[in-house]
């Protein structure tokens, strides 16, 4: 799909490549936000929650550590609702939460009914048809304790994470943007690190080597949060007040009335 000299260089570059996912993540979020206003950031929770559990079986290796590459969309999610919440309130953070539990969940019933249809048997298309069902096989058939252990870290720790954040805000009066946007990732990713090592790779591997495992996955979590205050910063100020269009479609309808 992309010429060999780029595909190469990425090939031998891949923390640069880390860092380029990371940043057009970040700058797509302020770009829907820009455009659509709250709605955009609604598109890009849930957006990144499907694409996150799509690519979280890929593991790759950043910095020397090994790591799932679902973790920058993850991370990206934090970011989302942290803007909405700094620039909508607590209750908009939360339902962006809800929304995107209740897209994984879809995903995952819908996945598994897609799973249940057996290949095409017809002689032109047999190969193919099977080697694309065993495929999805493989990246989608998640074990029962895998999906209920993913949304119960998910939706556990995307709400503590909107709590702490407006925790924080109330104590300093609005004030330190950085500390609550922060402060209330970090600690929150922390607890999702805790919580799907002891629940979904704990009982596999043992509590110990999955808090083990689970490390190298914090720090890059980490190294997301401190870029992302950059975005959160930057998008702070910015007037969208007439980004909502639902609302602002009703205006209309009103006045026309």
């Amino acid at each position: 799909m992309l010429p060999f000299d780029v595909t190469n260089f990425f090939a031998t570059h891949q923390d640069l490549l880390w860092l380029l996912t990371v940043a057009i993540d970040l700058s797509l979020t302020l770009l829907l936000y820009r455009l659509f206003g709250k709605m955009g950031l609604y598109t890009i929770v849930i957006l990144n929650i499907m694409l996150s559990n799509l690519q979280g079986p890929k593991l790759t290796v950043i910095f020397g550590m090994e790591t799932s590459l679902g973790v920058i969309l993850y991370s990206g999610i934090y970011f989302a609702t942290d803007l909405l919440s700094e620039k909508y309130g607590k209750r908009e953070g939360q339902r962006a939460v809800l929304l995107g539990f209740a897209a994984s969940v879809i995903l995952v019933v819908m996945v598994y009914i897609s799973l249940l249809f057996l290949p095409s048997d017809t002689p032109k298309n047999a190969e193919f048809a099977t080697n694309i069902h065993q495929a999805m096989v493989t990246l989608f058939n998640f074990t029962p304790l895998f999906v209920f252990g993913s949304l119960f870290a998910y939706l556990i720790t995307q709400s503590f994470d909107v709590w702490i954040f407006h925790y924080i805000r109330e104590k300093t009066q609005g004030r330190h943007l950085w500390l609550r946007n922060n402060v209330s990732t970090i600690s929150s990713q922390a607890l999702d690190t805790l919580l799907y090592a002891g629940v979904v790779w704990g009982p596999i591997v043992g509590f110990w080597y999955a808090i083990e495992l689970a490390l190298a996955k914090y720090i890059i979590k980490i190294i997301i949060a401190l870029i992302d205050t950059i975005f959160i910063y930057w998008a702070r100020n910015w007037d969208m007040s007439d980004k909502d269009w639902n609302e602002s479609l009703q205006g209309k309808s009103i006045k026309s009335q």
